[in-house]
């Protein structure tokens, strides 16, 4: 059934040869050949009849003649496939004939010309010049097949008159001629396509060399280049190797060391790998070896740094403990100097407050003092008069007795100008009084004497008494420039706050007596801070946003260390000496400050915003320029120094 014909050439001569070899031979007839034998035979006669199929079809279960089930058979017909069958034959191709009955049954109407065609060409080229549409027939094998009623026609038409016969042949010639213009171009097209075909082969060729020797590289080479790709990254991670062991601080450079050695392996075997071919097993090995090492190297290192971090945690551990101990230590002591402090406040309230019941105390005997002392000066004022108007009696009367005595030409000798009962006033007996109670008058003495002798001079009462002399002037001199001030001056030169100028002018001082001032040679240190706004902001600054504060250290009955802070501004610090006209003139009496409230503070508070202002520095530069007057805190300040 093959088309090729060596092909059928082949299996013709395998079946000759089969039937040359059986012939020379007996052959055993057994029951499978005879049951072949006869079924072929059957066969054979089947399709001499003519007859193709033949199917029985039981007409009832009960196997009784002349009886029909309808449905049983209807449904043995449909298990059969029959009514597909007939459904297929009736709308298919039902009527077929050979291509060699047809050329047969035709071949006398055509010329000779047509005749030497072989019968299926001469089939195909009939129905072409016929006419027929290519869904009334179809071409098999051997065979052509014509749809219902089509073959009637077909034969028909064969049939007709001669005329119709000539044109068909016509037809035939043409369509002949049009096919074999067709089979050129058809031929034409196979050998381009075979051209293609050649050159899409020739390069399938190449490209399958290609492959094969990429492939056989790829076999070579591939171990190698994955061997490096893995080498590289074993090689990149020594980069974290690298920075585990500086975090290091023991040991770091035998560490180092180790690392180093590593790498050079490691750029050895990929330079190994570059030059030399090398097997996959060979590269694994050494590529394990390398991995081995790396992963003992990363432990130690890994165990080291364990240890570092047990080690600085237990140092952190202990620096925490000393940390907490010291800060235990530290509230203690903040605790303890808590407690100091406010002892030392109600010390501070409770002097105060005796301070005020003595004031007080002080006060009533003074205005006790004060009433007898005006009883007495209106008794001598009233026995003045009295011996005024003696005195004036007398004066007239020695008049008149020198009148008498001139006139009797007598002379009266001047006995009575030294009369002890021509007495001084009161006021004049009182000054005398005052200046002879004063040990020195130095009402007449230069600034720069009394500089000298406030710096050098180490007689106490003297230093005492020019210190109250320059603090005299220092007085006066502000009280004129107050006076003399313009209208306009805004007070920017305010050298104390105004609450202890107002309390000085409304209660001035007694004069200090030689009591008071042994008591002042004592040499109190007294702190204080008030609230300070200058006359300049007071109306400008409603929500008091601008209050500073004023501090006063006071040795002893004078002021020796003055700051003012506020908050826009630099802080100023002033030292005695060198700021004296800046500073405060009055004394610690006068300035009302030990009789108020909350204005007295520690020592330590005092001296902590000395030192964060800057003060230390400031002192220390106006000791070193001999610009600061002795005090108790240039004292202390060269005592830290030496």
């Amino acid at each position: 059934e093959s088309k090729d014909k060596f092909v059928r050439e082949l299996f013709e001569n395998n079946t000759s040869k089969d039937s040359k070899q059986k012939a020379g031979k007996l052959s055993f007839i057994s029951v499978g050949n005879k049951f072949k034998t006869q079924l072929n035979l059957l066969l054979e006669k089947l399709r001499s009849t003519g007859s193709s199929f033949i199917r029985c079809v039981k007409p009832n279960l009960k196997m009784v003649s002349h009886q029909f089930e309808g449905a049983l058979i209807l449904s043995q017909l449909q298990c059969s496939g029959m009514v597909s069958v007939l459904d297929l034959m009736q709308g298919g191709f039902p009527s077929r004939a050979p291509f060699h009955e047809l050329y047969n049954m035709y071949q006398a109407y055509m010329p000779d010309k047509l005749t030497r065609l072989n019968p299926r060409l001469f089939c195909k080229a009939l129905f072409k010049a016929l006419g027929l549409n290519d869904n009334d027939f179809k071409f098999g094998l051997t065979k052509v097949f014509f749809r219902p009623g089509k073959f009637a026609e077909f034969d028909q038409i064969m049939k007709s008159d001669p005329e119709h016969l000539a044109e068909l042949l016509q037809k035939v010639n043409k369509w002949l001629l049009c096919s074999c213009w067709k089979k050129v171009q058809w031929c034409s097209l196979s050998v381009i396509k075979l051209r293609n075909k050649m050159s899409y082969r020739a390069m399938a060729c190449i490209k399958i060399q290609k492959t094969v020797r990429m492939w056989l590289c790829k076999k070579k080479h591939m171990p190698r280049i994955h061997g490096m790709i893995k080498v590289r990254k074993l090689k990149k991670h020594m980069e974290h190797v690298n920075e585990v062991v500086n975090v290091l601080k023991e040991g770091k450079q035998e560490m180092t060391k180790q690392v180093q050695e590593l790498a050079a392996a490691i750029d050895a075997l990929l330079a190994k790998i570059r030059a030399t071919i090398m097997t996959w097993k060979e590269i694994d090995t050494e590529y394990q070896s390398l991995v081995k090492r790396s992963e003992q190297l990363l432990s130690s290192i890994k165990k080291k740094k364990q240890e570092e971090d047990e080690t600085e945690r237990l140092k952190r551990i202990e620096e925490d403990m000393k940390n907490e101990r010291l800060r235990r230590e530290q509230e203690e002591v903040r605790r303890q100097q808590e407690e100091e402090d406010r002892r030392l406040k109600a010390e501070m309230e409770l002097k105060r407050k005796q301070e005020e019941e003595d004031r007080k105390k002080r006060q009533e005997e003074e205005k006790v003092i004060q009433a007898k002392l005006e009883k007495q000066m209106a008794l001598e004022r009233e026995e003045q008069a009295q011996n005024a108007a003696v005195l004036e009696q007398e004066r007239r009367d020695r008049e008149l007795a020198m009148r008498i005595a001139q006139s009797e030409a007598e002379l009266i000798s001047e006995e009575g100008q030294g009369d002890p009962s021509l007495r001084r006033g009161p006021q004049v007996q009182a000054t005398k009084a005052a200046a002879g109670v004063k040990k020195y008058d130095l009402s007449k003495w230069k600034y720069a004497e009394l500089r000298d002798v406030i710096n050098t001079s180490c007689d106490i009462e003297l230093l005492a008494a020019c210190r109250e002399e320059f603090h005299r002037r220092l007085k006066v001199y502000h009280a004129w420039k107050s006076k003399n001030k313009k209208r306009d001056d805004d007070g920017s030169d305010l050298r104390a706050p105004k609450s202890i100028t107002d309390y000085a002018e409304q209660n001035p001082a007694p004069p200090t007596t030689t009591q008071h001032q042994e008591v002042a040679m004592n040499r109190q240190q007294r702190y204080f801070r008030i609230p300070f706004i200058r006359p300049a902001d007071q109306y400008k600054d409603p929500q008091n946003k601008k209050k500073g504060w004023w501090y006063a250290h006071f040795d002893g009955p004078w002021i020796a260390r003055q700051m003012e802070l506020h908050p826009d501004k630099q802080p100023i610090v002033l030292v005695a000496g060198k700021d004296d006209m800046e500073m405060c003139e009055l004394s610690l009496e006068e300035t009302g400050l030990t009789r108020k409230r909350g204005a007295e503070i520690l020592p330590r508070q005092f001296e902590e915003i000395w030192e964060r202002c800057d003060g230390i520095q400031y002192l220390k530069k106006a000791i070193e320029n001999k610009q600061a007057r002795p005090t108790y805190a240039t004292a202390m300040l060269q005592s830290l120094l030496k």
